[in-house]
């Protein structure tokens, strides 16, 4: 069977019945140990990784983490990770590290808490799963700090300024392009500002026109695919009657599939992951289980959280349980079946209270008070 044994059955079973009357208190963590942040960057890739809307979230830092030591040479990590969002879309599938968090006006900004799990011998790691609250900043601090800022406008088509922004840049786009046409699937993000004159700043997903430069005056043909190809940001400024625009596309590269048998995490591996010898082993059961098995949690977005307002909504911490039905019991146990070898991983309940290890929370890559969860 080589060191590596094959996967070829992963199964998540969820124990009903009187729950477990004992309690396991998991030792504390440095937040900033090298293996917890590699484990981190491995659960934020694979959560970029699962959504399908929305923009790449970067790791600001640590704020907590657990680790339950399992019997097999695994372990399920518990973290509470602090999150920014950064200028590429998730479609763009680019890994976090080489995406920018934005500019402090525009920026969202929030708080992930996360079950991942780590077999270091066996190569093997897996997001169970994860939720996620995102807010933009408070736009009432950012007009105290810089009332020159640009401010947030809809996204909709209530705002017509918007969609002339969008209609100015995306025709200055289609222009400069050798052959391929492209239109607009939606507007992701607006901003308006005073410069020399009004001035809009927008982004917008697009898709491929089905027909080629030389026909866009007379194109009648359907459009055969609706999915976005790339992330459009453009301006447009006016002053006098001239019209200023700026646009800039990055069109999404074909994502070639991973090889049959690896899962998301198994290509990147941290530098202190031992390697293991043989043939990688294939894996189709642990493949179509994930696959049923749907998404393994949220991104929700709420309003910017206003101090003045306490209780305008829910701030932090986000809560994450396995499935609604095992909400609010303090311990809950869940058994990842993994292959032949019939280990058992055993899933707790998320700590509901953090383990206040004096290196927690770690240092931030982005300090400002404007961007980090109360």
């Amino acid at each position: 069977m080589g060191l590596l044994l094959p996967l070829a059955l992963f199964t998540l079973a969820l124990c009903y019945g009187t729950v477990s009357p004992y309690q396991v208190a998991l030792p504390p963590m440095n937040c900033n140990d090298s293996n917890v942040l590699a484990v981190a960057g491995f659960a934020l890739q694979d959560i970029n990784r699962d959504r399908k809307d929305g923009y790449v979230l970067s790791l600001n830092r640590v704020n907590n983490a657990e680790e339950h030591e399992q019997a097999s040479p695994g372990s399920m990590f518990y973290l509470t990770l602090d999150v920014l969002e950064t200028d590429c879309h998730v479609l763009s599938k680019k890994a976090w590290k080489d995406c920018q968090v934005r500019k402090l006006h525009e920026s969202v900004y929030g708080q992930c808490k996360v079950m991942f799990y780590q077999d270091k011998p066996h190569r093997f790691l897996y997001l169970p799963a994860y939720s996620c609250i995102l807010r933009p900043v408070s736009l009432r601090k950012i007009l105290r700090m810089c009332p020159d800022c640009p401010i947030p406008s809809p996204t909709d088509s209530s705002d017509p300024r918007v969609l002339e922004a969008v209609t100015e840049t995306l025709a200055k786009y289609n222009n400069k392009s050798t052959s391929k046409q492209y239109s607009l699937v939606k507007v992701t993000r607006a901003y308006s500002q005073w410069v020399f004159g009004p001035s809009y700043f927008v982004e917008y997903l697009v898709k491929e026109s089905p027909c080629i430069k030389s026909q866009a005056d007379n194109c009648s043909l359907p459009s055969s695919n609706s999915e976005p190809v790339g992330l459009c940001k453009g301006s447009l400024t006016r002053v006098d009657t001239e019209k200023l625009v700026t646009v800039t596309c990055d069109l999404f590269e074909t994502q070639a599939p991973a090889p049959e048998g690896e899962n998301s995490a198994v290509n990147e591996e941290p530098a202190n992951l031992p390697k293991v010898q043989g043939p990688q082993q294939k894996n189709t059961s642990l493949t179509d289980s994930l696959s049923k098995a749907g998404t393994r949690g949220s991104v929700q977005y709420l309003p910017e959280l206003d101090d003045e307002k306490p209780n305008n909504s829910p701030a932090f911490p986000v809560q994450l349980d396995i499935t609604p039905d095992l909400r609010d019991k303090s311990t809950d146990i869940s058994y990842l079946v993994l292959g032949p070898r019939k280990d058992h991983v055993v899933v707790l309940s998320f700590p509901k209270q953090r383990n206040h290890f004096a290196q927690c929370p770690g240092p931030a890559q982005e300090d400002s008070p404007f961007l980090l969860p109360p």
